[in-house]
């Protein structure tokens, strides 16, 4: 049976970055590219990063049920997990590997819960976030405020997941996601699929 693995952190703790490494160490694993209304940044791909989508076209989609779940996050800002997406995955035999927000996960794992693995990605400290935030150099101030606001109301959340993992030295993080994931996909974290 294909299984999910959502990962889900405030933005800037390194989900991204670990959800990359899985993807890299278990062939098995494909990414559910979920669809957004934020515009495109310069180095992503539509299909691949995101589909990029106008609010228009993304309401219609919501409207007519095709989002396993979505949500506006910033005011004209959409993101969600298409259903179609899910299906073309499994229907490659592939587990499916989400990097969604706090809300998303909550509501995939109603969606599926036999087969859905939530792992929370937390930042050492709060300090440390904003630090990694603002290295990344993408922020105005006022976006970097209003993404750390969003960051403490996610943290509230952390014990509603599988698995809390604390991205403190980043190759220790990978090495642990690596291991969290094969234990779910094989039950057994014994024979390493490198």
């Amino acid at each position: 049976m294909s299984k999910l693995i959502i990962l889900t952190a405030p933005s800037g703790a390194g989900k991204t970055t670990i959800a990359r490494h899985l993807l890299a160490v278990f062939p098995e694993l494909a990414f559910s590219v979920s669809a957004t209304t934020r515009a495109r940044r310069a180095h992503e791909v539509d299909g691949e990063d995101y589909h990029f989508m106008e609010v228009a076209k993304f309401r219609q989609l919501a409207a007519d049920g095709a989002f396993v779940e979505w949500e506006e996050v910033y005011e004209d800002q959409c993101y969600g997990t298409l259903r179609s997406e899910i299906e073309r995955l499994w229907a490659a035999g592939k587990h499916v590997v989400f990097d969604v927000d706090v809300k998303g996960a909550m509501n995939l794992k109603k969606q599926y819960p036999d087969r859905t693995l939530t792992i929370f990605v937390k930042p050492p400290s709060r300090e440390i976030l904003l630090e990694r935030l603002r290295q990344r150099q993408t922020e105005t101030e006022t976006s970097l405020q209003k993404r750390m606001a969003k960051a403490d109301a996610e943290l509230k959340y952390e014990n509603n997941f599988d698995v809390i993992l604390i991205n403190a030295n980043l190759e220790d993080a990978l090495q642990q996601a690596s291991a969290i994931v094969q234990n779910f996909i094989y039950g057994s974290p014994h024979h390493s699929r490198h």
